[in-house]
């Protein structure tokens, strides 16, 4: 449980202007309060920590000019969470936000099979405040498996903020891949994506499905392998994987849609052996660009890549050099 003193309090008080009137009071109270979703103000309207001229109000009730909207709230609990120790590779903080990198065998959020050991239960020992908000504060997450960097928020502000940064996909994420494959070039991917019909933890590329873009370039070819790099314009599940293997060029120990693996024809007995142990998406998260919630200045994170996967890079240029010998 968050001590009293640790809670987010909020109080502000704002006026509603001759062209706000008329209008929903809703939609006046997001823009006299930017900083907090329309969602969470139309919360705060049914518990009455948001109200109007000291009167509990409808959120589809039309604005007055000149009515005071005062917002007296404290943000609660939203999930009973535990928090956990445990060691978080943690590359930036500050009062706003913290960006982490993401080891593998590492499941984002608590669910059914994962109460304990996952990332929010740590990020709650590291900032017990994190209990107040959505998510604990994870904006976007990655799979258990796909290491790299994430940003969490350590306010509502900040969260609101960042989640509209990637509603308007101004936020610039960027992945390493090695795909099963040799690919002559670059491209984009803009396949719907939807749950699978039959397999209820895949995706799938659906007509009906939620828009998908994906855009990949070349890093390096290998003799039956391809290094790739990955910007994502939208940010669904499984998003790179499903694409990839819609391309018919899977990921490296994708468990999910890598199908069937078949070791290359002439490929050294070290690789053979690297490919067949390699049981994770061989994904990682390497770059993180966005406009700091806070000063609004551009910053942008890096994250080497884990030795696993710079291990099979080494392999993979090895056996290239090898095969033109």
């Amino acid at each position: 449980m968050v001590p009293e003193h640790e809670k987010e309090s909020i109080s502000l008080k704002a006026q509603v202007t001759d062209d706000q009137a008329g209008d929903r009071i809703d939609q006046v109270a997001a823009r006299l309060f930017p900083d907090y979703s329309r969602a969470r103000l139309q919360a705060w309207m049914k518990t009455g920590e948001l109200t109007v001229n000291g009167q509990r109000c409808k959120p589809r009730e039309s604005a007055l000019a000149g009515s005071w909207l005062v917002l007296d709230a404290t943000l609660q609990s939203a999930e009973n969470w535990a928090a956990e120790e445990m060691p978080l590779n943690i590359v930036y903080e500050d009062e706003e936000l913290l960006v982490l990198d993401k080891q593998a065998e590492l499941v984002v959020h608590p669910a059914a099979g994962h109460h304990q050991g996952t990332l929010v239960n740590g990020l709650l020992h590291h900032c017990p405040a994190l209990k107040s908000l959505p998510r604990a504060g994870i904006v976007h997450r990655l799979d258990k498996d796909t290491t790299g960097l994430m940003v969490v928020a350590k306010n509502l502000k900040s969260h609101h903020a960042l989640v509209k940064q990637l509603q308007s996909r101004s936020v610039s994420r960027q992945y390493e891949a090695v795909v099963q494959g040799v690919m002559t070039a670059g491209g984009t991917v803009s396949a719907p994506l939807a749950r699978h019909p039959v397999h209820r933890i895949k995706r799938a590329v659906s007509a009906d499905g939620q828009e998908a873009i994906t855009h990949y370039r070349v890093v390096q070819r290998y003799a039956a392998h391809t290094h790739i790099r990955v910007n994502l314009e939208t940010g669904r599940t499984h998003q790179i994987r499903v694409h990839m293997a819609h391309l018919k060029y899977p990921i490296v120990g994708d468990p999910l849609y890598g199908g069937r693996y078949r070791v290359p024809p002439n490929c050294a007995e070290e690789l053979a052996g690297a490919l067949e142990t390699f049981k994770r998406q061989a994904l990682h998260a390497s770059e993180l660009k966005l406009l700091h919630p806070a000063t609004e200045l551009e910053c942008r994170w890096e994250a080497r890549l884990p030795d696993d996967f710079a291990g099979l890079l080494s392999l993979l240029q090895q056996d290239a050099g090898e095969g033109l010998a």
